[in-house]
């Protein structure tokens, strides 16, 4: 398989940042040459993976129909008639209370159940 049938093969299975990759890859052998296979064949997915990532954000995000889509937890404006408190906006952007809602939710129903 040639070089350009191997590039136009990734781009016809949709794998185009693979495609893109490997064109990058072709067009500097200088930088690759001292990569094994395995870490150049790892750039490759790494790329089409991120490539993926990045399409799926914003997809959701464009779905998610929200009304300031690049809006960012560091860009929240704490004026003080809006009476946000700083620090719980904080604790809420980690995400950590998703792991101990289902054990609080657990201990409820089994304090209903058996309390």
């Amino acid at each position: 398989m040639t070089r350009q049938s191997t590039v136009d093969t990734l781009k016809a299975m949709q794998f185009s940042a693979m495609a893109e990759e490997f064109e990058r890859q072709l067009a500097d052998p200088d930088s690759y040459s001292q990569l094994s296979f395995e870490d150049r064949m790892g750039l490759l997915v790494d790329a089409e993976w991120n490539r993926r990532q990045v399409n799926k954000y914003k997809r959701l995000v464009h779905a998610a129909h929200f009304s300031v889509p690049s809006a960012t937890v560091e860009g929240i404006e704490y004026y003080e008639d809006r009476k946000l408190d700083k620090r719980q906006i904080v604790k809420i952007s980690t995400c950590q209370y998703i792991e101990r809602v289902p054990l609080r939710i657990l201990s409820l129903m089994l304090h209903k159940r058996y309390g």
